[in-house]
């Protein structure tokens, strides 16, 4: 049986939990105690290129919401700003939610291209020989996008302000984990306290 989140809709996620993408889904449903059904999907084995769930996703991509009537929504940012909608993880106010968006536009276009994707390299695909150099090409904006969030945690305890949002689970997903693609943290004292400000959350959920 599906399971039911806070909406009292009956909620499917399929996804990876080694994904960072997927994981943002994880620890939303777990500190908002969401109810739900995880249905695994391998991307290595092609489950995404299924019909089945093409049909469901025509992107081919997870995290994957389903909820009562087949309807569904894609991409990680918009499923958790939609479960975690009318929490404090997702506050009202027109100026307070374009703050999360723009850390969320962040994470998709400044951080995520580097630091999921030289992970990705490294833990999904073992550092294969051809891809070193696509692996070596990561770092350096990877660097960046981690010294624009120190900036920012150097000022602010949380990225959107003085309050845990989703905008932090956004860029906790992958940033917890950097180092598996190459990116040591201990130059960045400031995300460093942030990541153990995240994991001390009540309900939190770590990464399987």
């Amino acid at each position: 049986m599906a399971g039911v989140d806070s909406k009292g809709e009956c909620v499917k996620i399929y996804g990876d939990t080694k994904s960072g993408n997927c994981y943002k889904v994880q620890l939303v449903c777990s500190l908002l105690d969401i109810d739900h059904e995880w249905i695994a999907v391998d991307i290595l084995a092609g489950d995404t290129k299924s019909d089945e769930f093409l049909q469901k996703n025509p992107n081919g991509k997870i995290p994957l919401l389903e909820l009562d009537g087949g309807e569904t929504l894609a991409e990680s940012n918009a499923i958790i700003n939609y479960l975690a909608s009318g929490s404090a993880l997702y506050p009202e106010g027109s100026l307070a939610q374009a703050r999360i968006l723009q850390w969320q536009f962040f994470e998709q276009y400044s951080h995520e291209p580097f630091i999921a994707v030289a992970r990705f390299i490294n833990k999904y695909l073992g550092l294969p020989e051809e891809k070193a150099d696509d692996y070596a090409s990561k770092q350096a904006g990877g660097h960046k996008a981690l010294q624009v969030m120190e900036q920012q945690l150097g000022k602010t305890p949380f990225l959107a302000g003085d309050n845990f949002t989703t905008a932090d689970i956004s860029l906790y997903a992958y940033t917890h984990v950097a180092h598996e693609g190459g990116f040591e943290l201990e130059a960045y004292p400031a995300i460093l306290a942030w990541l153990d400000r995240v994991a001390s959350m009540p309900n939190f959920k770590g990464m399987a």
